[in-house]
């Protein structure tokens, strides 16, 4: 794994556009490819293993908790856990999750998080470094002619949108929710509704704030009044179940993507989940719910809910980094500090994603500081 200097496009914006990653600026400085990461062949095989290893063992983790019944540990309202587990029972199908790691390309990737339930970052990943790599490769400050790139996002999220429309009831329209006014959400969304399409299925789009509920007919609909029987919600499933809406939720008459049962792993607590059930797996980080087992050591305080690095607290010898926010009611995670792979003032993590059950690709995003925010930079990478 090596960071290398690279000379950006001279129309990098509008071939970034004609991929459908309009917010490549959000921020000032989102898409950076004045740089790009260096891999082998090898190196994508570790990455590759380690997200399919961790995928299978949280699955196991999510079993033990709807088998004990530890609803109450990860800050599900109790009220929703016989839905949780119904969706788990009935194996409602997944499509999707991005593993963030700390990796140098020595020793074992190290698990940082689980983006299981509304992971971003998808459009550049996927398209946009790949576009990347097809109009550089081969150019005299670029990659070589033979270079290739972990991302076969694409393709398997088109395989499993197909695997999806066989789970849905015939005729079904899948809508495609986020929020008003997030770009960057909005673009995620996009793309995904896009590889739908390719795989054959009926979609609309709609706004969060447009869904709502016909008493009547006991479903959710749409602002034209008709059904929403299946929706894809790039929305937070803590945040769906405090909603005003969220009582409705149980009278279980839309199919959601991503299912409830992702509600397991949507929650750093889980975390502690894996290593107590897992302990000194190579890919896995010691992680508590107090701090008491890592005294004296280097460590990260989580909280169980949050987005884009929002209230982390490194504690370190070499001194603490705080990122403000307003999460942390529902409670912490404690876990070992593992430093990123850092290059410079550049420190990178990596996002390994998974598409149904298998490992589909992998980006990059660094940051001047050692916690990853929703303003750290994505530099694309390849492999030799």
């Amino acid at each position: 794994m090596m960071r290398e200097s690279v000379s950006p496009r001279p129309d990098w914006q509008r071939r970034c556009e004609d991929a459908g990653f309009a917010f490549h600026s959000v921020g000032g400085k989102y898409w950076d490819e004045s740089a790009c990461y260096r891999f082998s062949a090898d190196e994508v095989d570790v990455l590759e293993a380690a997200a399919e290893e961790l995928h299978g063992l949280c699955r196991q983790a999510c079993e033990r908790v709807v088998r004990d019944g530890r609803y109450a540990e990860l800050a599900i309202p109790e009220r929703f856990a016989p839905y949780v587990e119904q969706s788990w029972r009935r194996g409602d199908p997944s499509l999707f999750g991005r593993f963030d790691f700390a990796w140098d390309g020595s020793g074992p990737p190290k698990l940082l998080e689980y983006n299981a339930d509304t992971p971003t970052a998808l459009v550049e990943a996927s398209v946009a470094q790949w576009f990347w790599l097809q109009d550089v490769k081969g150019s005299a400050a670029g990659p070589g002619a033979e270079a290739d790139q972990f991302n076969s996002l694409h393709e398997k999220l088109i395989e499993r949108w197909g695997g999806l429309r066989e789970a849905l009831d015939p005729g079904s329209v899948v809508y495609f929710g986020c929020i008003r006014e997030h770009e960057e959400d909005y673009g995620n969304l996009t793309y995904l509704r896009d590889t739908a399409i390719q795989a054959g299925l009926a979609t609309r789009s709609m706004f969060i704030e447009d869904l709502g509920w016909d008493a009547s007919a006991s479903e959710f609909v749409d602002l034209r009044g008709n059904a929403v029987q299946a929706m894809f919600k790039l929305y937070p499933w803590e945040w769906m179940v405090r909603e005003a809406f969220g009582p409705k939720l149980l009278e279980d008459s839309c199919r959601w993507i991503e299912p409830p049962w992702k509600m397991l792993l949507s929650n750093k607590a889980m975390l502690v989940v894996l290593w107590e059930l897992f302990p000194g797996h190579p890919n896995l980080l010691p992680c508590y719910r107090d701090a008491a087992p890592l005294a004296g050591g280097d460590y990260v305080r989580k909280p169980i809910f949050a987005r884009e690095g929002e209230n982390v607290v490194l504690r370190r010898k070499a001194g603490p980094v705080i990122a403000p926010g307003t999460y942390g009611a529902e409670g912490w995670v404690f876990q070992q500090y593992a430093p990123l792979a850092r290059f410079g003032d550049n420190h990178a993590v990596i996002g390994a994603w998974i598409v149904g059950e298998r490992a589909a690709g992998m980006g990059v995003r660094e940051d001047d500081s050692p916690i990853t925010r929703n303003t750290s930079r994505f530099v694309p990478h390849y492999f030799e």
